[in-house]
Protein backbone atom coordinates (compact mmCIF):
# COMPACT_ATOMS: atom_id res chain seq x y z
CA UNK A 1 0.00 0.00 0.00
CA UNK A 2 0.98 3.18 -0.93
CA UNK A 3 1.66 6.00 2.15
CA UNK A 4 -0.11 9.33 1.99
CA UNK A 5 2.60 11.13 2.81
CA UNK A 6 0.43 14.41 3.02
CA UNK A 7 -2.21 13.03 5.27
CA UNK A 8 0.41 11.04 7.28
CA UNK A 9 2.17 14.85 8.00
CA UNK A 10 -1.02 17.12 8.62
CA UNK A 11 -2.47 14.08 11.25
CA UNK A 12 1.15 14.63 12.86
CA UNK A 13 0.70 18.53 12.32
CA UNK A 14 -2.93 18.09 14.31
CA UNK A 15 -1.41 16.42 16.84
CA UNK A 16 1.39 18.47 17.87
CA UNK A 17 -0.99 21.13 18.40
CA UNK A 18 -3.43 18.77 20.42
CA UNK A 19 -0.42 18.17 22.45
CA UNK A 20 0.20 21.97 23.06
CA UNK A 21 -3.59 22.13 24.30
CA UNK A 22 -3.87 18.88 26.48
CA UNK A 23 -0.75 20.58 28.56
CA UNK A 24 -3.72 23.63 29.52
CA UNK A 25 -6.19 21.58 29.90
CA UNK A 26 -4.55 18.44 32.39
CA UNK A 27 -4.64 19.60 36.26
CA UNK A 28 -5.03 17.89 39.44
CA UNK A 29 -8.98 17.55 40.24
CA UNK A 30 -10.24 18.19 36.40
CA UNK A 31 -12.87 15.98 35.17
CA UNK A 32 -11.46 12.97 32.97
CA UNK A 33 -14.38 13.42 31.19
CA UNK A 34 -13.73 16.79 30.58
CA UNK A 35 -10.43 16.11 29.35
CA UNK A 36 -11.12 13.43 27.06
CA UNK A 37 -14.15 15.21 24.91
CA UNK A 38 -12.21 18.39 24.99
CA UNK A 39 -9.06 16.75 23.01
CA UNK A 40 -11.11 14.50 20.98
CA UNK A 41 -13.50 18.11 20.42
CA UNK A 42 -10.15 19.99 19.25
CA UNK A 43 -9.09 17.79 17.08
CA UNK A 44 -12.15 17.70 15.06
CA UNK A 45 -11.85 21.73 15.10
CA UNK A 46 -8.22 21.30 13.77
CA UNK A 47 -9.18 19.19 10.61
CA UNK A 48 -8.67 15.69 11.94
CA UNK A 49 -10.68 13.29 13.39
CA UNK A 50 -9.87 10.76 16.40
CA UNK A 51 -8.07 7.80 15.56
CA UNK A 52 -9.03 6.22 18.80
CA UNK A 53 -10.76 7.10 21.83
CA UNK A 54 -8.09 9.50 24.58
CA UNK A 55 -6.67 7.20 26.91
CA UNK A 56 -6.63 8.84 30.55
CA UNK A 57 -4.45 6.07 32.31
CA UNK A 58 -3.65 6.75 35.82
CA UNK A 59 -1.00 5.18 38.14
CA UNK A 60 -0.81 1.70 37.68
CA UNK A 61 -3.09 1.41 34.65
CA UNK A 62 -0.51 1.46 31.87
CA UNK A 63 -3.14 1.43 28.75
CA UNK A 64 -6.61 1.46 27.55
CA UNK A 65 -8.23 3.52 30.20
CA UNK A 66 -10.74 5.86 28.56
CA UNK A 67 -13.86 7.90 30.63
CA UNK A 68 -17.52 6.80 30.03
CA UNK A 69 -19.91 9.03 29.24
CA UNK A 70 -21.28 9.66 33.15
CA UNK A 71 -17.27 9.65 34.71
CA UNK A 72 -16.65 11.43 37.65
CA UNK A 73 -13.19 10.19 38.18
CA UNK A 74 -10.92 13.29 38.66
CA UNK A 75 -6.94 13.92 37.38
CA UNK A 76 -4.72 12.75 40.31
CA UNK A 77 -1.37 10.84 40.40
CA UNK A 78 0.33 9.95 37.23
CA UNK A 79 -1.47 10.54 34.40
CA UNK A 80 -0.57 9.33 30.63
CA UNK A 81 -2.62 11.27 28.38
CA UNK A 82 -2.42 8.75 25.17
CA UNK A 83 -3.92 10.00 21.33
CA UNK A 84 -3.89 9.72 17.80
CA UNK A 85 -5.25 11.62 15.16
CA UNK A 86 -6.11 10.66 11.84
CA UNK A 87 -6.53 12.42 8.49
CA UNK A 88 -8.22 9.44 6.09
CA UNK A 89 -7.61 6.78 8.08
CA UNK A 90 -3.78 7.58 8.15
CA UNK A 91 -2.78 7.73 12.06
CA UNK A 92 -0.26 10.35 14.05
CA UNK A 93 -0.23 8.44 17.47
CA UNK A 94 1.07 10.25 19.94
CA UNK A 95 0.92 10.36 24.40
CA UNK A 96 2.83 11.87 27.49
CA UNK A 97 2.35 11.36 30.92
CA UNK A 98 2.01 14.31 33.78
CA UNK A 99 2.52 14.29 37.51
CA UNK A 100 -0.22 15.99 39.01
CA UNK A 101 0.23 14.58 42.87
CA UNK A 102 4.53 16.32 42.82
CA UNK A 103 5.63 12.79 43.33
CA UNK A 104 9.46 12.60 43.17
CA UNK A 105 9.05 8.92 41.99
CA UNK A 106 7.09 9.71 39.01
CA UNK A 107 8.76 12.57 38.03
CA UNK A 108 11.83 10.62 37.40
CA UNK A 109 9.69 7.90 35.29
CA UNK A 110 8.44 10.49 32.85
CA UNK A 111 12.24 11.60 32.57
CA UNK A 112 12.90 8.30 32.20
CA UNK A 113 10.06 7.72 29.76
CA UNK A 114 11.04 10.86 28.00
CA UNK A 115 14.96 9.89 27.28
CA UNK A 116 14.15 6.34 26.52
CA UNK A 117 11.59 7.51 23.57
CA UNK A 118 14.63 10.56 22.71
CA UNK A 119 17.23 7.30 22.51
CA UNK A 120 14.72 4.88 20.62
CA UNK A 121 14.57 7.27 18.02
CA UNK A 122 18.09 8.52 17.20
CA UNK A 123 19.55 7.08 14.00
CA UNK A 124 16.68 5.26 12.74
CA UNK A 125 16.66 3.87 9.25
CA UNK A 126 14.86 1.69 7.06
CA UNK A 127 18.09 -1.07 7.99
CA UNK A 128 17.64 -0.49 12.03
CA UNK A 129 17.33 -3.51 13.60
CA UNK A 130 13.72 -4.00 15.89
CA UNK A 131 15.91 -5.36 18.55
CA UNK A 132 18.46 -2.46 18.70
CA UNK A 133 15.97 -0.03 19.35
CA UNK A 134 14.02 -2.45 22.65
CA UNK A 135 17.78 -2.06 23.68
CA UNK A 136 18.12 1.40 23.93
CA UNK A 137 14.78 1.51 25.95
CA UNK A 138 15.87 -1.01 28.38
CA UNK A 139 19.18 0.18 29.04
CA UNK A 140 17.61 3.50 29.42
CA UNK A 141 15.34 2.22 31.80
CA UNK A 142 17.68 -0.06 33.84
CA UNK A 143 20.70 2.98 34.30
CA UNK A 144 17.70 4.86 35.97
CA UNK A 145 16.90 2.31 38.36
CA UNK A 146 13.08 1.44 36.67
CA UNK A 147 11.91 -1.48 34.12
CA UNK A 148 10.27 -1.37 30.72
CA UNK A 149 7.01 -2.74 30.41
CA UNK A 150 8.12 -5.97 28.25
CA UNK A 151 4.37 -6.90 26.96
CA UNK A 152 3.52 -3.41 25.81
CA UNK A 153 5.91 -2.47 22.52
CA UNK A 154 5.54 0.36 19.74
CA UNK A 155 3.82 -1.08 16.61
CA UNK A 156 3.68 -0.41 12.40
CA UNK A 157 0.58 1.54 11.44
CA UNK A 158 -1.29 1.48 7.94
CA UNK A 159 -4.07 3.16 6.90
CA UNK A 160 -6.96 2.47 9.24
CA UNK A 161 -4.96 -0.20 10.76
CA UNK A 162 -3.66 1.04 14.22
CA UNK A 163 -1.89 -1.96 15.16
CA UNK A 164 -0.56 -2.99 11.62
CA UNK A 165 1.68 -6.29 12.35
CA UNK A 166 5.08 -5.10 13.38
CA UNK A 167 6.12 -5.25 16.99
CA UNK A 168 8.83 -2.27 18.16
CA UNK A 169 10.24 -4.10 21.53
CA UNK A 170 11.31 -2.16 24.22
CA UNK A 171 13.57 -4.28 25.71
CA UNK A 172 16.13 -6.67 24.04
CA UNK A 173 15.04 -9.03 21.77
CA UNK A 174 17.96 -9.30 19.85
CA UNK A 175 16.04 -9.23 16.65
CA UNK A 176 17.94 -8.76 13.55
CA UNK A 177 14.96 -7.92 11.31
CA UNK A 178 15.03 -4.33 10.39
CA UNK A 179 12.21 -2.01 10.91
CA UNK A 180 11.92 -1.27 7.55
CA UNK A 181 10.37 1.59 5.52
CA UNK A 182 6.69 3.07 6.98
CA UNK A 183 4.66 4.35 9.76
CA UNK A 184 5.45 3.04 13.63
CA UNK A 185 4.73 4.54 16.94
CA UNK A 186 7.90 4.29 18.90
CA UNK A 187 6.29 3.98 23.08
CA UNK A 188 8.49 3.15 25.94
CA UNK A 189 6.40 2.29 29.50
CA UNK A 190 8.50 2.93 32.67
CA UNK A 191 7.97 1.14 35.99
CA UNK A 192 8.93 0.70 39.40
CA UNK A 193 7.12 -2.71 39.29
CA UNK A 194 8.02 -6.21 37.74
CA UNK A 195 7.47 -4.71 34.24
CA UNK A 196 4.60 -6.46 32.58
CA UNK A 197 0.89 -6.14 32.61
CA UNK A 198 -1.90 -7.81 33.01
CA UNK A 199 -5.68 -7.84 32.11
CA UNK A 200 -7.78 -5.30 34.22
CA UNK A 201 -11.38 -4.80 33.93
CA UNK A 202 -13.54 -3.78 30.57
CA UNK A 203 -12.32 -0.30 29.12
CA UNK A 204 -15.26 0.79 26.96
CA UNK A 205 -13.40 0.62 24.14
CA UNK A 206 -14.06 -1.66 21.16
CA UNK A 207 -13.15 -2.81 17.76
CA UNK A 208 -14.71 -4.88 14.73
CA UNK A 209 -13.17 -8.35 15.60
CA UNK A 210 -15.21 -9.78 12.05
CA UNK A 211 -17.50 -9.47 9.84
CA UNK A 212 -21.02 -10.86 10.98
CA UNK A 213 -24.97 -9.75 12.01
CA UNK A 214 -27.41 -10.09 14.92
CA UNK A 215 -31.06 -10.53 14.77
CA UNK A 216 -31.53 -7.15 16.81
CA UNK A 217 -32.35 -4.16 14.48
CA UNK A 218 -31.03 -1.46 16.82
CA UNK A 219 -27.75 -3.86 17.25
CA UNK A 220 -27.59 -3.68 13.32
CA UNK A 221 -28.21 -0.14 12.86
CA UNK A 222 -25.58 0.68 15.49
CA UNK A 223 -23.39 -2.10 13.93
CA UNK A 224 -23.48 0.30 10.42
CA UNK A 225 -22.85 3.11 12.24
CA UNK A 226 -19.49 1.63 13.38
CA UNK A 227 -18.28 0.27 10.12
CA UNK A 228 -19.29 3.34 8.49
CA UNK A 229 -17.45 6.23 10.93
CA UNK A 230 -14.70 3.88 12.66
CA UNK A 231 -14.07 1.12 10.26
CA UNK A 232 -11.65 -1.47 12.00
CA UNK A 233 -10.30 1.83 13.67
CA UNK A 234 -11.12 1.84 18.11
CA UNK A 235 -14.19 3.47 19.41
CA UNK A 236 -15.66 3.74 22.81
CA UNK A 237 -19.17 3.76 24.04
CA UNK A 238 -18.84 7.27 25.18
CA UNK A 239 -19.16 7.94 21.72
CA UNK A 240 -22.34 6.14 20.53
CA UNK A 241 -24.12 7.25 23.54
CA UNK A 242 -23.72 10.98 22.28
CA UNK A 243 -25.54 9.56 18.87
CA UNK A 244 -27.89 6.88 20.64
CA UNK A 245 -28.01 7.19 23.91
CA UNK A 246 -28.30 4.11 26.59
CA UNK A 247 -29.84 1.98 24.14
CA UNK A 248 -26.32 1.88 22.52
CA UNK A 249 -24.87 0.44 25.56
CA UNK A 250 -27.08 -2.75 25.36
CA UNK A 251 -26.38 -2.80 21.11
CA UNK A 252 -23.01 -2.78 22.18
CA UNK A 253 -23.19 -5.59 24.46
CA UNK A 254 -25.00 -7.47 21.60
CA UNK A 255 -22.33 -7.22 19.14
CA UNK A 256 -19.61 -8.10 22.06
CA UNK A 257 -21.92 -11.53 23.03
CA UNK A 258 -22.06 -12.44 19.38
CA UNK A 259 -18.05 -11.95 19.21
CA UNK A 260 -18.61 -9.10 16.27
CA UNK A 261 -17.12 -6.48 18.72
CA UNK A 262 -13.96 -6.77 20.83
CA UNK A 263 -13.87 -4.95 23.99
CA UNK A 264 -10.01 -3.94 25.16
CA UNK A 265 -9.45 -4.61 28.65
CA UNK A 266 -7.53 -1.99 30.84
CA UNK A 267 -3.81 -3.11 31.06
CA UNK A 268 -2.25 -2.77 34.56
CA UNK A 269 0.64 -3.17 36.25
CA UNK A 270 1.11 -6.42 37.56
CA UNK A 271 2.85 -5.07 41.14
CA UNK A 272 0.46 -2.35 40.87
CA UNK A 273 3.22 -0.02 40.92
CA UNK A 274 2.43 3.37 38.43
CA UNK A 275 3.26 3.72 35.01
CA UNK A 276 4.88 5.99 32.64
CA UNK A 277 4.35 6.23 28.70
CA UNK A 278 6.16 8.77 25.91
CA UNK A 279 5.11 8.31 22.44
CA UNK A 280 5.91 9.62 18.73
CA UNK A 281 5.00 8.30 15.67
CA UNK A 282 7.49 8.31 13.04
CA UNK A 283 7.49 7.94 9.04
CA UNK A 284 10.68 6.53 7.73
CA UNK A 285 11.62 6.67 4.26
CA UNK A 286 14.85 5.44 2.27
CA UNK A 287 16.36 8.88 2.81
CA UNK A 288 15.33 10.22 5.98
CA UNK A 289 12.98 9.59 9.15
CA UNK A 290 10.35 12.29 10.38
CA UNK A 291 9.04 12.44 13.84
CA UNK A 292 5.38 13.29 12.69
CA UNK A 293 4.39 14.22 16.08
CA UNK A 294 7.64 15.70 17.26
Amino acid sequence: MELNQEAILKAGKIAQQVRAYSKTLVKPGVLLLEIAEKIEAKIEELGGKPAFPVNLSMNEIAAHSTPTYNDVQTAKGLLKVDFGVHIDGWVADTAETFNLDTNPLHQKLIDTAKEALKQALTNITPTTPLGSIGKKVNDTATHAGFQPIHNLSGHSITQHDLHAGLTIPNYDTGQSQPIGEGLCAIEPFMTSGVGRVREGRPSTIYSIAKEGNVRDPLAREILAFIEAHYRTLPFCARWLYKKFGTRALLALQRLEQAGILYQYPQLIEESGAPVAQAEHTILITKTKTIITTG
